[in-house]
């Protein structure tokens, strides 16, 4: 007899007995009862939204339940732990890529048209002829103007498939007249580096407005071509940088910092602690270096500001960073939803925690930077209150602050006026883009073969000009006085029109023109030649 039939009636048995013990534990008759109850808590919210989408007596959008209860769970752990929906996700992966696949252009949705701003340089639309102030009509004969027009749709048109093309029907205002053009969509950079240019003659300048996927790479150009060109010292501005991937941080970082300077601490809830250096030789590890942030600045740009004032290299100059040190990671939720979860805290080199105090909830979190303004920390240094339980010291004996933010080294105040809000707002948002693109079409003519350096040189905004700009955002109708903000105005528009003609280097290089942040460290270095 062969084992296996030795031992058959055993095995028999055992399974049979193992059948009654599982039977004796199921309760047939109520369906509310689980074999194993662990993820009772998880099963409560699956049979609710059952019960709503089979029961309820009116039709539900289940999938709205879903987001709003996800919501609701994330809004009772941390202001940074968040929900990106389904429709969201892509331009959100997109923009943290640091790239997206499609024609190459800037444009607006303007008087219900696609109207072209800037067709990028090197990009397929540019490669084809496409230019400033074309309107695209039609994208594989799909109507892409109209009073349904929609922007988010229109991306998904002129967006696609790597490789793959799409025939656009364009109408030039200037030529009135409308062509045909097949364009191929390939990678498109969402640049992460906004400028890169010499304020003096050994003085450099980058803008990083995020940290992407893209970011160390676009970085590491910029700085090659500036000590190409006789950088010495450095400008590092991370204003209004909300911060992005930790390790394009650390990327950063490391361009300042000696091999085996530690970078960052990162602690999970378990207590782990991970610990980040600085790994290669930097292209800038002698060089001075001024970073300026603001109280916009946070999570990533908070690393780059306190790796480099923990480690006793160069100046952090401006105001209080925002106060973000925790590390969130991006989880797929199995539908093309995610969640980004806190999962850490991060801690600067001398082991001191920006993060501030979220305890009171969302709303009040992100009041913070109603308080500072209340308190008067953005006008004067001596209004920024710090606990001396929370202070550390640098290896040279510089002593820095934990609890809410970077202090920076110099301090430089905020124009809290009404009228420099406005000024502030109209420079940086888009309806000055909208006024400009409409003084182009009527005068692109004016500026076509000028380059940027004759546009610097020769190009001065009228009087007129800024009449009309005053008079289209209504700053008269509101009775906002900008007497006093003439030349700041002028400046404005002058590098919006430099944006659309020439990019966004252009735009910060004119608008960065008597910053105060930079004027005080070119005044700094002015006294540090004498």
């Amino acid at each position: 007899m062969s084992p296996l039939k030795k031992y058959l009636p055993l095995l028999l048995g055992i399974a049979l007995a193992a059948g009654v013990f599982l039977g004796s534990k199921l309760n047939f008759e109520d369906s509310n009862e689980k074999i194993f109850a662990t993820n009772s808590k998880k099963d409560k919210l699956n049979r609710l939204i059952d019960y709503i989408d089979y029961e309820y007596v009116d039709k539900v959008n289940t999938d709205s339940i879903v987001d709003v209860t996800v919501n609701g769970i994330l809004e009772n752990l941390d202001p940074h732990s968040v929900y990106i929906p389904v429709d969201q996700y892509e331009e959100t992966a997109d923009d943290m890529r640091g790239n997206f696949v499609g024609i190459g252009i800037s444009f607006y949705v303007y008087n219900d048209t696609i109207a072209v701003i800037r067709a990028i340089e090197g990009g397929s639309a540019a490669q084809v002829g496409i230019r400033g102030g074309d309107r695209i009509l039609y994208a594989n004969d799909k109507k892409l103007f109209g009073e349904n027009i929609d922007r988010d749709s229109i991306s998904e048109y002129l967006k696609g498939a790597i490789n793959s093309k799409v025939n656009l029907k364009v109408y030039r205002k200037s030529e009135d007249r409308i062509f045909e053009k097949r364009v191929k969509r390939k990678r498109v950079p969402i640049v992460s580096v906004d400028a890169a240019y010499k304020i003096t003659d050994k003085l450099g300048y980058i803008k990083v407005n995020r940290f992407s996927e893209s970011t160390p790479e676009e970085f590491d150009d910029a700085m090659e071509a500036l000590i190409d060109d006789g950088m010495e010292r450095l400008v590092l501005d991370l204003r209004d940088n909300p911060g992005g991937y930790i390790y394009a941080a650390e990327r950063l970082v490391d361009e300042f910092l000696e091999d085996d300077k530690l970078v960052l601490i990162t602690r999970n809830k378990k207590g782990e602690e991970s610990y980040s250096y600085a790994t290669r030789r930097g292209d800038f590890e002698d060089g001075m270096v001024y970073v300026l942030i603001n109280e916009n600045s946070a999570s990533a740009s908070e690393i780059v500001a306190g790796a480099l004032q923990d480690n006793d290299r160069g100046l952090i100059v401006g105001r209080r960073s925002f106060g973000k040190g925790l590390v969130q990671r991006e989880m797929a939720l199995g539908d093309g939803s995610a969640v980004r979860l806190t999962i850490a805290r991060y801690y600067t080199p001398t082991g001191r925690s920006i993060q501030k105090p979220y305890d009171n909830g969302v709303e009040d979190y992100y009041s913070d930077y109603e308080r500072r303004y209340r308190n008067g920390e953005l006008i004067s240094a001596d209004s920024i209150k710090v606990a001396d339980s929370l202070k550390f010291v640098t290896p040279k004996g510089k002593v820095v602050y934990g609890g809410g933010g970077i202090i920076p080294d110099i301090f430089v105040p905020k124009d809290t006026s009404i009228e420099n809000k406005t000024l502030e707002y109209v420079s940086r948002n888009g309806y000055m883009s909208y006024f400009i693109f409409e003084y182009l079409e009527a005068n692109r003519a004016a500026f076509k073969g000028m380059n940027l350096r004759e546009f610097n040189a020769d190009y001065e905004v009228e009087n007129a000009v800024l009449e009309d700009f005053i008079s289209y955002a209504r700053l008269d109708r509101a009775q906002i006085d900008m007497s006093d903000y003439t030349e700041e105005l002028k400046k404005s528009i002058k590098a919006n029109i430099a944006e659309q003609l020439f990019g966004s280097n252009a735009y910060e290089s004119i608008l960065n023109q008597g910053d105060p942040m930079i004027q005080t460290i070119i005044k700094r270095e002015a006294r540090l030649a004498q």
